[in-house]
């Protein structure tokens, strides 16, 4: 059993959570997407700041909703990898602080893990083998995961991320950021049928397709072109159809690639997570799709989807059980495949 106080900052959310084990304690969340809306997406150094500015309150408004003291906790977890350099910094700096006053074991935990943790926090019998769909603004991947710290990347977007061509897609349509939740909330009373658009398709060497393998920058430019045709044409943009045939295109493509992805592996269970894991449009296809092939797909409650503190306490939690911690010399990175997962850790 180990309690962790985790922060995660990797972007624009400064996040505390108390976890001990997959049972969350306290959770905090502080979004600065009011912050990012007038520049139309995230600027680093804002976030950076912003950080600073919140990450305090946010450690003791955590700690004062789980009723936990100090010698009550085992170690301190903080985001290190991928994210923003500067926001990370802020994050890990004061975990790494907290750890040695405290004297608790400190551990850096990588990001895209924490989001395969946020479905253990709904699910506690969830034990690996099973095929992870992670689906957020930065990373669209289908991850065979074997056990903790054991991951195999099956398949991966090319290009642009699923979250990423969302944001895109809404800021060619005026909608605003971020472009997720606006386009779900239209694309329910839009028609998903209204326009043809294309799947992504990576072509291999001497033809064919890679089956797990995908792109989101072809999609993005026939939603570019159907609106400039609209636009010569002197037509009335339906912004609800186009946003609701752009997402219909999206949960279909990967709701296929996960599909075949779990069948080829022989894994019958398909953990969803990240941001995009909130659309109802993915749900509603990848759950159809999972029942007709006896499969189970879990998605982890909404506000687990996005960036949080508390899939990274779960995730820190497990690796502490384990004999795993984090020197204090470990530093930040920018981008660290998940399959080195393990370096961040001294056995």
């Amino acid at each position: 059993m180990a309690t962790v106080l985790a922060i995660e900052t990797s972007c624009d959310e400064t996040a505390v959570a108390i976890v001990k084990n997959r049972h969350v304690c306290s959770s905090i969340v502080a979004s600065q997407i009011p912050v990012h809306q007038q520049y139309g997406g995230v600027v680093p150094e804002v976030a950076s700041r912003q950080h600073l500015e919140t990450i305090n309150e946010a450690i003791a408004a955590a700690l004062e909703q789980s009723h936990i003291d100090w010698d009550q906790i085992d170690g301190i977890a903080a985001t290190c990898a991928p994210g923003l350099v500067g926001a990370l910094l802020v994050g890990l700096t004061a975990a790494k602080t907290l750890a040695m006053v405290h004297n608790k074991a400190f551990l850096g935990v990588h990001h895209l893990e924490g989001h395969i943790y946020a479905t253990y926090l709904s699910e506690p019998t969830l034990d690996p083998p099973f095929l992870s769909l992670l689906v957020s603004g930065g990373h669209t991947s289908l991850i065979y995961v074997k056990d903790c710290g054991i991951y195999e990347t099956l398949g991966e977007t090319r290009d642009d991320a699923a979250g990423e061509a969302f944001d895109k897609v809404a800021r060619l349509l005026k909608l605003g950021y971020p472009g997720g939740p606006i386009i779900d909330k239209l694309a329910q009373t839009g028609n998903p049928q209204a326009f043809a658009l294309p799947e992504g398709k990576i072509s291999l060497p001497g033809g064919g397709y890679h089956p797990y393998d995908g792109s989101f920058s072809g999609l993005k430019t026939a939603v570019l072109r159907l609106v400039q045709q609209l636009e010569k044409d002197g037509s009335q943009i339906p912004v609800a159809d186009v946003a609701a045939s752009f997402q219909e295109t999206v949960a279909r493509s990967l709701t296929k690639k996960a599909i075949a992805c779990a069948l080829d592996y022989g894994l019958d269970t398909i953990a969803v997570g990240g941001g995009v894991a909130a659309n109802t449009g993915l749900r509603k296809h990848l759950q159809a799709a999972a029942a007709r092939h006896n499969l189970r797909v879990l998605f982890p409650p909404l506000k687990f989807c996005t960036d949080n503190a508390a899939m990274i306490g779960c995730t820190a939690a497990d690796h502490l059980s384990r004999g795993h911690t984090s020197p204090l010399t470990l530093g930040v990175e920018s981008r660290l495949a998940l399959t080195q997962v393990m370096k961040l850790y001294q056995q």
